[in-house]
C-alpha cells in the first residue's frame, strides 16, 4: 500500500512557514538533495486548492529550467481536492471532487509510489484526522517567526514515533510516523 507523506517547513517556534523564500539561505546543498530525493521517491502530490494555487503560480511550466526540484513539481501529477477550483492548469494536475477520505484511500490502494502533501492545512489535518498520514517530515528552519498559523492546532492529539533525525547546516528534518 502506498503511504502519504507530508512535508513541512516550520520555524523553530512550530509556525507554518507558507512562503520559505525568504529563508532560501538556510537551504544547502544536502539538504536540497534530500527533498530532491522525496520528490523523486513519489509518484504523486495532494494539494488542497489553496497550496496548489500558491504553487502552480510560482512554478508555472517552463520554470523547470532554472532547478530540478522544480522541474519534478511540473512532472510530478498533482490530485488537488477541491469542491470550489474551476480548472487545473499545472501540469498533470486533476481535480479531486467527492469525499476526501474516500479518494485518499483510493489512491493509497493502487499500485505506484508514495504519495506526497506539501504542508498541514486543511487537507493535511483531515487525513491526520482520518488517520491516513502515515509519515511526518518536518523541515525546521532556524528562525522564530511568532506569529502565523501554528504546525498542530487544537484537536489535533495524535502520538508520534521518531522515526528518524537529520540534520543540514542550518536545517533539522524531524520524521514521525503518527500512531493511531
Amino acid at each position: 500500500m502506498r503511504k502519504v507523506i507530508e512535508y513541512c517547513l516550520v520555524s523553530a517556534d512550530g509556525i507554518m512557514l507558507e512562503d520559505p523564500f525568504p529563508f532560501r539561505d538556510h537551504l544547502d546543498d544536502a539538504y536540497l538533495r534530500d527533498r530532491l530525493g522525496l520528490f523523486a521517491a513519489c509518484d504523486a502530490m495532494l494539494f488542497g486548492r489553496t497550496t496548489y494555487e500558491r504553487l502552480a503560480k510560482r512554478w508555472p511550466p517552463g520554470s523547470e529550467v532554472t532547478r530540478p526540484y522544480t522541474a519534478r513539481l511540473n512532472a510530478i501529477r498533482k490530485y488537488v481536492f477541491s469542491s470550489k477550483l474551476e480548472t487545473a492548469e499545472w501540469n498533470n494536475a486533476i481535480i479531486v471532487r467527492g469525499d476526501v477520505t474516500a479518494e485518499v484511500t483510493k489512491l493509497k490502494q493502487q499500485d505506484g509510489g508514495d504519495l506526497l502533501i506539501l504542508g498541514h492545512g486543511l487537507l493535511g489535518e483531515t487525513l491526520l484526522k482520518q488517520r491516513l498520514l502515515d509519515v511526518i517530515d518536518i523541515a525546521i528552519h532556524p528562525v522564530l517567526v511568532s506569529h502565523g498559523r501554528p504546525f498542530f492546532r487544537e484537536r489535533q492529539a495524535v502520538k508520534l514515533k521518531l522515526a528518524a533525525t537529520r540534520s543540514f547546516s542550518m536545517i533539522v528534518k524531524v520524521t514521525y510516523e503518527p500512531q493511531y
